[in-house]
């Protein structure tokens, strides 16, 4: 047998010899620690401890020949101390439940909460006492898969646990949930209390698996559940007495007071998981319950524009599951009535101002664009319900039914476009023309036909451009670029070409002016000007009458034209005489000795003329000496005898002007200006002219339709008709909404050009010829 040098061992520490006073001392701990405790003290139980543990290691270290793994004397003599300090501690809890017998409610709390706090403060102290035992005995325990033993601030929360609060847990909780409802119901309450009790829900959710971790479960079976359900039972009650004898506006008010309550109260002293379960809790009873009564209300208060409490419908609805759906649709169902009436109240006198109609328009829109972006968050729902409802009432309306032509709106939008860019004494400032611009597009943008949008304003553009009558080119650049930053480059091409024809026009006619200036210039003796225009980019139509162009005129057109042939060869040049205009100064009238500059069309100027040599015309001698056509004759007359610069014989009225009629110059002519503008009369040229442009559009249409139709089929090949019609809307529909007959027309018509052709076979099938 083997001999083992001994060494010296520490004097034998007896359990029975330190207890005593380590019992002592952890009461005093426990239940006196505020009245402090003496530094000696504390390390003279620390020391008891350590050295019943350590005296214990040394002497199962010594024995002789005894194996290494068997050398756990320490386990025997730890357990016996923990054993001791569980007793201990389970003999306090049975001392401290016996005095809440006679406390309930808010008495039963203070107790609770007040011996938890001095408990666990003590027992932080006492496991600091039993570290040394903590960090040996108990791990070694542990790490060999003892689930009973655990460090002591544990063991000390496992015996709360079980000794005391599993005994008063339904007492404690039926006070919590007493005292919330106290609160619920208005009364202050000491949240401070509250707040600490729950925590102690909280602390004691011990982790088996780890047991220095806390888990929700004993806050969550033992208080969370239970509060839930009496959140449910108070809210349903309270909610359906509430709503019975109150406004539903007065009820989303407090619907919104009662949540963000429980959010504070979440945040006073509640659990801060419990929060996502409490709102759905109390949105489920509050709001889901009673959906269909405030989904009733909206109208109302659309109606009676309730700004404040839309914004509260909003927000409360959009808490629950597709709580926002009805109300789209009734958002969208009344502006489109609000925007039909508003049309048709402007309506009622058959003649409709553009700048009326279109502040009209914008008006409904921007009221309820207000209301989207403000009361609903800018919704995409509630976006997209206005955004149909602008759509359907701007394209279709009072105005539009009585034109009875869907393409009324782009034309007033167009004329008012025109008005904002026409030089006028009522144009608004500068500083405001942006936004009305930009209100132009927020119409525009629901414009279905924005082809006879773009054939009217090009139409008024070039007018403005040829007639110098623009407020600003920066202006009209920005309307154009705007207009292509919505439809595309190909929109607007044709117009950005008039303005690079305007400046080409401008270098043209400083060459022209250098070229007279060393040549003619003074013979001619006058202000001549010509603006050369591209056929191709100008929609501006032929005159409709011939015109011999008085002789004074005739050499400035053949000096320029013979000027633009030297420049250009092979170009024509189409004199556009119905679109120019010129000034004549007054010699003959002896009222006014510096006489007076008259502003006239081409063709009046080419009337006036001939009483340079004549002092009376017939209506028949003027038309054989300009070439007139009755009509444009007729106007041409009329508009000059009523400005008094000619006198007819016999005056005119209404109908026919007779052949047999004779003008001559009034010589008693007066006006208070000496500029004066003649006016053209422009009732029939505008009517022949909106005609025409709509002509003009139903013909281009036809055509984008058969070129929209080849490009499909070039590259489907085949394709049934159904598919062919959704392909065609869908490619066009963003410049107009093509209609499903002229559609079926273009399939004829290219089946005829043998474009496509049926397929034999298959019923309503289209086939491309190559």
């Amino acid at each position: 047998m083997s001999m083992m040098t001994s060494t010296p061992t520490k004097r034998s520490v007896k359990l029975d010899d330190i207890w005593p006073e380590l019992e002592e001392g952890i009461y005093k701990i426990i239940t006196d620690l505020n009245k402090g405790f003496p530094k000696q003290k504390w390390i003279a139980l620390y020391t008891h401890v350590y050295d019943y543990c350590a005296a214990s290691q040394s002497k199962s270290s010594a024995k002789v020949g005894m194996p290494k793994q068997q050398a756990s004397g320490a386990n025997y003599v730890g357990e016996d101390l923990y054993n001791r300090l569980n007793l201990f501690l389970k003999k306090h809890m049975s001392q401290l439940l016996k005095l809440t017998e006679t406390k309930m409610d808010e008495p039963l709390l203070n107790y609770y909460y007040t011996e938890w706090d001095r408990y666990t403060s003590a027992m932080k102290y006492i496991n600091n006492i039993f570290q040394y035992m903590n960090r040996y005995w108990i791990k070694r325990e542990i790490d060999d898969g003892k689930k009973e033993v655990y460090e002591i601030f544990i063991l000390s929360l496992v015996i709360w646990r079980d000794c005391l609060f599993t005994p008063l847990k339904q007492r404690l909780t039926n006070s919590l949930l007493d005292i919330i409802e106290s609160e619920r119901n208005g009364y202050q309450i000491n949240t401070h209390l509250i707040k600490g009790v729950i925590n102690g829900y909280v602390s004691l959710g011990l982790n088996r698996e780890k047991p220095k971790e806390t888990i929700l479960q004993v806050y969550k079976s033992g208080f969370e559940e239970l509060f839930l359900t009496a959140t449910e039972n108070y809210y349903t009650n309270e909610s359906a007495k509430f709503i019975s004898e109150n406004s539903v506006a007065d009820y989303m008010k407090k619907v919104e007071t009662r949540l963000n309550e429980e959010v504070k109260r979440v945040q006073q002293y509640l659990h801060q998981n419990t929060e996502s379960e409490l709102i759905a809790k109390c949105e489920k009873v509050l709001i889901e319950k009673h959906v269909e009564v405030i989904w009733n209300e909206f109208q109302t208060l659309l109606e009676k524009d309730k700004i404040p409490d839309l914004t509260r419908m909003y927000s409360l609805l959009s808490r629950i599951p597709r709580g926002l759906e009805p109300l789209r649709t009734t958002l969208e169902k009344h502006v489109q009535n609000v925007g039909l009436q508003a049309v048709s109240s402007i309506a009622t006198n058959g003649v409709i101002e553009p700048k009326v109609y279109i502040e009209t328009l914008l008006k409904v829109f921007k009221k309820y664009n207000e209301l989207v972006t403000g009361a609903f968050r800018s919704d995409t729902g509630f976006v997209a319900s206005l955004d149909k409802a602008c759509r359907r009432f701007i394209n279709e309306n009072a105005v539009t039914i009585a034109a009875k032509s869907s393409s009324k709106s782009p034309e007033l939008l167009a004329r008012f476009t025109d008005f904002l860019l026409k030089k006028s004494p009522n144009n608004p400032e500068e500083s405001e023309m942006e936004q009305l611009l930009n209100d132009v597009m927020i119409v525009f943008k629901y414009i279905e036909d924005k082809d006879v949008f773009q054939d009217f304003y090009s139409k008024m553009l070039a007018k403005r451009l040829i007639h110098g009558t623009s407020t600003s080119e920066d202006l009209e650049g920005t309307m154009i670029g705007k207009l292509k930053s919505t439809c595309g480059y190909e929109y607007t091409s044709k117009l950005q070409r008039m303005f690079t024809d305007m400046s080409l026009s401008r270098e043209l006619l400083d060459r022209f002016n250098n070229h007279i200036e060393q040549v003619e210039r003074s013979s001619l003796n006058i202000d001549f000007s010509v603006l050369v225009l591209a056929t191709g980019s100008w929609p501006l139509q032929p005159p409709s009458t011939n015109f011999s162009i008085p002789k004074e005129l005739q050499a400035c057109e053949q000096l320029f034209q013979k000027f633009y042939q030297n420049q250009h060869s092979g170009r024509k040049l189409n004199w556009l005489h119905h679109l120019s205009k010129g000034e004549l100064k007054t010699k003959y009238l002896q009222t006014s000795k510096s006489g007076y500059t008259l502003q006239c069309s081409t063709y009046q100027i080419g009337v006036l003329l001939q009483f340079n040599q004549y002092d009376t015309l017939t209506s028949e001698e003027i038309q054989e000496s300009t070439q007139l056509i009755d009509s444009v004759l007729k106007g041409t007359l009329t508009s000059l005898a009523k400005s008094k610069i000619l006198l007819a014989d016999p005056p005119l009225d209404d109908e026919e002007i007779a052949k047999t009629t004779k003008f001559s110059l009034n010589k008693q002519f007066k006006n208070k200006k000496t500029k004066i503008f003649i006016n053209v009369p422009v009732l029939t040229q505008v009517k022949e002219e909106i005609d025409s442009i709509h002509k003009t559009v139903e013909e281009d249409r036809k055509l984008q339709i058969q070129a929209a139709i080849v490009r499909i089929m070039k590259m489907r090949k085949q394709l049934a008709h159904s598919g062919l019609m959704t392909e065609v809307i869908s490619q066009l529909q963003t410049r107009f909404n093509p209609k499903v007959n002229i559609i079926k027309k273009c399939i004829d018509i290219l089946i005829e050009k043998e474009y496509l052709m049926r397929v034999e076979g298959k019923k309503d099938h289209y086939s491309y010829v190559a």
